[in-house]
């Protein structure tokens, strides 16, 4: 070949072609990335007669995570939790439960079956976050696939094709032809330099072809991958017709259909069988008496001694002494509640921004997406509502739950509406991809995390600019803030993890808290 390209342009290259998973299999296989770490396994010193109470504020993952390690090793914990229920942002609603948004009290309608229910916040675990995925088989949490990308599944948007909403593979499997026909070519050009050897380029190519199904002479024109016009079995299939790349580049919901099972999403995703808060209730069954529910933390004062925290229950003001705090109570909350926190630490604390994040849901008449051919997975649409999720679960039952909207990072945009205004414009953005979705759906509900009560926000927010990544300054400000307060007062949470908004982050974040206080008890047992 007359041109080659270096491994750092090759692995930029499969980035924005395969997405990020891609290249970080690969740059693990070169040994360019460190592979990914096991589950932690926390080998604390048991207490014995040296009795310490623990309190941990707020009954979220983290804090339930540390109630259900310390209380191993003898450690007496007691959870203070504002709600009427554990896990926070892990809610999953069922017929007649409460959705506690501040000025939108709701009550959930959905019919009394166990397989309808809707995971409001958190909805799915990465094969790779093995922390939780060990506490599900230690508490005993049934798992199940969760179908995160679904090719037979929509791509609508009003720019591309006149609205008509086409299948997932057919955007594509032409995209991708189209792109590698794009980089085929590329690699011939004299400008391409590196150190690819002839044969490692050739197989190179040779890579691209296949990933665009591309003809002998590096052309894309179509491919059966996306499915036949008609015949296939009893008869030779008809390809499909292409659709032009100017139709395809008409949309921006390319950026996530080609990344759509990349970064945590690349992995296999389960969900606990029953609803996601089934993890909540593998911990409570452990440590639910240790829970004060609707005990609304007033005040945290830190001593080189302990720490002293004053908290509302029924009315009744009451105090509680305790060696160590673990907190979880979001930061932007913590800072106006009673504290003498250090002049930085507060500093730190008021740095953090909340995410929005914004759900809705209804009960379907009948599972009227199996009727197209699909059987979980999300559809896309280039319009604030964004997605459509069918259940994983419930396979050919008579109904079923799907999500309406989903709106990470934007969820301001339908929050600021009435909630029939909300419903209003989810049906009619459904419509763009099932004509008659307004009749097949009903019991709506809407979940605005920037102003769910205990919460107002989502995940943690700590880089200011996304496109650039941390700045000094910024993980200053993180590290000063998941230093223990005179060494007895923590802050816990995904909102100390440095990639928020999973799980998984909540859990490490109490592990590594837990790690540092061991060593502290150590030494001062030593």
């Amino acid at each position: 070949m007359a041109g080659v390209v270096t491994r750092r342009e090759f692995l930029n290259l499969l980035s924005a072609t395969g997405g990020t998973a891609a290249a970080l299999k690969a740059g693990t296989a070169l040994g360019l990335l460190p592979g990914s770490a096991a589950a932690a396994s926390l080998d604390l010193l048991g207490l014995g007669s040296n009795q310490r109470k623990v309190a941990i504020l707020g009954g979220g993952l983290s804090g339930l995570t540390v109630a259900y390690e310390l209380a191993k090793f003898g450690y007496d914990c007691t959870i203070l939790e504002a709600s009427h229920r554990c896990g926070g942002r892990i809610f999953t609603v069922r017929h007649g439960d409460l959705i506690d948004e501040i000025g939108n009290r709701q009550y959930c309608e959905f019919d009394d079956e166990p397989h309808m229910y809707f995971n409001a916040g958190a909805a799915r675990i990465p094969s790779t976050h093995r922390n939780l995925l060990s506490y599900c088989k230690e508490l005993g949490v049934e798992l199940e696939v969760f179908i995160n990308e679904n090719k037979t599944s929509y791509v609508q948007d009003k720019n591309m094709l006149d609205g008509k909403p086409i299948r997932n593979i057919d955007y594509t499997t032409h995209m991708k032809g189209f792109m590698a026909e794009l980089m085929a070519k590329a690699l011939s050009h004299e400008e391409l330099n590196a150190p690819f050897s002839e044969s490692e380029a050739e197989t190179l190519l040779g890579m691209i072809r296949s990933f665009g199904d591309l003809s002998e002479d590096d052309l894309y024109q179509g491919s059966f991958r996306a499915g036949y016009a008609s015949g296939g079995f009893l008869k030779h299939g008809v390809q499909k017709d292409m659709i032009a790349f100017r139709d395809l580049l008409k949309t921006r919901l390319g950026r996530q259909l080609l990344n759509a099972n990349e970064g945590d999403t690349g992995p296999m995703l389960m969900q606990p069988t029953g609803g996601m808060d089934k993890i909540i209730h593998g911990f409570l069954n452990h440590v639910g008496d240790r829970v004060k529910y609707r005990a609304m933390v007033a005040s945290v004062q830190v001593s080189d001694s302990g720490v002293e925290i004053a908290y509302d229950q029924d009315g009744v003001r009451h105090t509680l002494q305790a060696d160590y705090c673990f907190n979880c109570i979001p930061t932007h909350l913590m800072v106006g509640i009673d504290h003498n926190f250090p002049s930085d630490y507060v500093q730190a604390m008021k740095y953090v921004r909340r995410g929005e994040a914004y759900k809705a849901a209804f009960q379907a008449k009948r599972r009227f997406w199996e009727d197209d051919d699909i059987y979980g997975g999300i559809s896309w649409m280039a319009n604030p509502s964004r997605q459509v999720w069918y259940p994983s679960h419930g396979i050919h039952k008579d109904k079923g739950i799907v999500l309406g909207a989903y709106d990470y990072g934007g969820g301001m945009y339908h929050t600021v509406m009435t909630q029939e205004q909300r419903i209003e414009a989810h049906l009619s953005d459904g419509e763009n991809l099932h004509a008659d979705y307004r009749n097949l759906v009903e019991k709506p509900i809407t979940i605005a995390w920037h102003r769910m009560n205990h919460m107002l926000g989502c995940s943690a927010r700590w880089s200011r600019n996304f496109q650039q990544g941390w700045t000094h300054d910024e993980e200053e400000l993180y590290h000063r803030l998941q230093q223990p307060v005179n060494g007895r007062h923590y802050i816990i949470g995904d909102q100390m993890s440095m990639h928020s908004a999973w799980q998984e982050s909540a859990i490490m974040s109490a592990q590594w808290a837990m790690a540092d206080l061991d060593q502290r008890v150590r030494a001062e047992l030593a």
